[in-house]
């Protein structure tokens, strides 16, 4: 029926369903919920007409384009490890400051073994052309391609035409790298957000990352649970002029929480560092308050400590494929490795972090309760359902309120026969009651994660 983005939708929702069932590692709840609303969302628009059908519909494969000559500019290089597949990704910049990726994944069947296979595909060489560097060289080296290919969300054709050799690279603070942390971090985080509506194959490379320039500050407990977490005060406009004392304070977090992934040591270590101003290029973490999973690091312009690497690095560390030493911080940063740094107290500034936000937890425990457990995770009595009702119009959520009401009344809504049997139903008016929900705790953290940035939060 050329219905590939639902198939694929519900091929995504049964795989998650089937690693649920079997305890998979990598099985998280939020996926399948973010699953499964994304594949009632698109039958809903088909079914309703609310959205151009070629949209919906997606396509078989990616389309590459022919772009001719590019000179690429190696920016950083990140490790891939899920369950099934390890490997490397390089992110480059060419001339106009559009991002492209090249990547170097394969499947793997082994999970103890599938960290080192993902930092060892580091030192792969790059399949693009005849170029004969590898992903962590070319993260700090440069392209020139001929007969260039290029998809919708930036990945790079490798075909037999391709043509490329290696160039000269660029610092992060010599264009056309230094154009992507000129935009505002408020700006950068509403692209980032707002990307997340398209289709997964038509989003532009990086549309998911922020260039930033920060101050580290120390750990601080942050959170519902108090965990210590790294945090960091970002330049305002990335601004090369020092740190602004403005800017958002944000919580710097590993990309990838696997040991053998070198991303959690080196956060531990630029904890010791306070004081330490940084350039960082991170993935932007969707919650009601700055966070951002960090991917790899530089020296802003002008700044008074330095990274003391060496000189194979060329001012940039990759985080998630490199060890950072102590040796490679500042002179000032390195007196206090000896000593842990000093903790943050979130109430410091106006800026903090708040420990709590909004209840909006109050709806989503209920919309993955009922994908988890089905109608009967929302039968608890009137008294709950009125302290939940009473909790969120408290909070001035009453939509979430109305929609929580809604998704028991359809929930409860089940007609029996003379006999008292219920009687078989299509779902519809619980499924449509459920896709509301969620869609509404979708916008809502959407819009609560740009006004933190914003500093409306």
């Amino acid at each position: 029926a050329g219905l590939y983005r639902p198939a694929a939708a519900a091929v995504t929702v049964a795989t998650r369903i089937r690693a649920a069932r079997s305890g998979a590692p990598d099985h998280r709840l939020v996926d399948l919920v973010a699953g499964l609303r994304e594949l009632l969302g698109l039958t809903t628009a088909l079914a309703t007409g609310e959205a151009p059908a070629a949209e919906l519909r997606g396509t078989a494969r990616q389309a590459y384009r022919e772009e001719g000559g590019l000179r690429l500019y190696g920016l950083f290089a990140e490790p891939v490890l899920t369950a099934t597949h390890a490997g490397a990704v390089s992110w480059a910049v060419d001339a106009t400051g559009r991002l492209s990726t090249i990547a170097e994944v394969m499947p793997h069947d082994d999970a103890a073994a599938a960290a080192p296979q993902a930092v060892g595909a580091g030192n792969r060489t790059v399949r693009l052309g005849d170029a004969a560097l590898s992903h962590r060289e070319f993260s700090r080296a440069g392209l020139a391609v001929q007969g260039a290919t290029r998809s919708t969300g930036g990945r790079l054709g490798a075909g037999a035409s391709v043509r490329a050799v290696r160039a000269a690279g660029t610092a992060w603070t010599a264009e056309p790298a230094a154009r992507l942390w000129s935009e505002p971090a408020a700006a950068q985080v509403a692209r980032a957000l707002a990307a997340q509506d398209l289709p997964y194959e038509s989003r532009p490379a990086g549309s998911d990352l922020l260039f930033l320039d920060v101050t580290l500050l120390g750990t601080a407990p942050t959170g519902p649970g108090g965990t210590p977490q790294l945090l960091a005060r970002c330049t305002a406009g990335g601004s090369a002029e020092g740190p602004a004392e403005g800017g958002p304070v944000i919580v710097l977090r590993p990309a990838h929480e696997h040991p053998g992934l070198p991303f959690r040591a080196n956060l531990a270590l630029l904890a010791t560092a306070p004081g330490l101003r940084l350039r960082v290029i991170g993935r932007l973490v969707r919650a009601d308050r700055p966070e951002l999973h960090l991917l790899a690091i530089g020296t802003p312009p002008d700044a008074p400590d330095p990274l003391t690497l060496p000189a194979d690095r060329a001012g940039r560390v990759n985080l998630g494929l490199e060890r950072l030493q102590t040796a490679d911080l500042a002179a000032p940063a390195t007196a206090s490795a000896a000593a842990p740094g000093p903790v943050v107290e979130p109430a410091e500034g106006p800026a903090a972090p708040a420990p709590y936000g909004p209840p909006v937890h109050v709806l989503g425990r209920r919309i993955e309760q009922t994908v988890t457990t089905g109608r009967h995770a929302l039968a608890p009595g009137e008294a709950s359902a009125a302290a939940d009702r009473a909790l969120l119009r408290a909070a001035g959520l009453a939509t979430a309120a109305e929609l929580l009401d809604g998704l028991r009344a359809g929930a409860a809504d089940r007609q029996r026969d003379v006999f008292g049997r219920v009687v078989t139903d299509d779902h519809e008016a619980f499924a449509t009651a459920w896709l509301a929900a969620a869609s509404y705790t979708e916008e809502l953290a959407t819009a609560l994660c740009a006004a933190a940035w914003s500093g409306e939060g």
